[in-house]
């Protein structure tokens, strides 16, 4: 593996960072990027399936968790994408969204997309964040 010592990653343990070649988070300097993170379980199962809000809540926390373990907090978050198969269903999403930035307010879009790499996987979140000195 190469070396890049100004780069610092993060690893959630998904079978497709290492399938794939990429991290859950890296950071440059004070800049943080969360990879599309899938509603799973710590098994690789997907986690709530139907449920759209709980698929949320859960993609939330893995980026969450990623960010903590690049130093980062929510209060860091500067950009989040909801992305939807069903944008019908945004409300229910964004109810999750809600509950974790809503005094932080980060830029937010949501979209739909066609699917996911999981048939069961209704929502991916991307975060990018930038940690500040304060």
């Amino acid at each position: 593996m190469a070396d890049f010592p100004h780069r610092r990653l993060a690893s959630s343990g998904a079978v497709f960072e290492t399938q794939i070649g990429f991290s859950r988070a890296a950071r440059i300097g004070a800049h943080v990027a969360i990879s599309g993170t899938a509603p799973l379980n710590a098994d690789g199962s997907t986690a709530f399936p139907g449920d759209l809000y709980q698929q949320t809540r859960r993609s939330l926390a893995i980026s969450l968790e990623a960010l903590a373990k690049l130093g980062a907090r929510p209060e860091d978050v500067l950009r989040t994408r909801i992305l939807l198969t069903d944008i019908s269903r945004w409300l229910e999403a964004a109810r999750a969204h809600g509950e974790v930035f809503a005094e932080i307010r980060p830029a937010c879009t949501f979209v739909e997309v066609s699917r996911f790499i999981g048939e069961d996987w209704l929502v991916e979140t991307e975060v990018d964040a930038v940690v500040s000195d304060e």
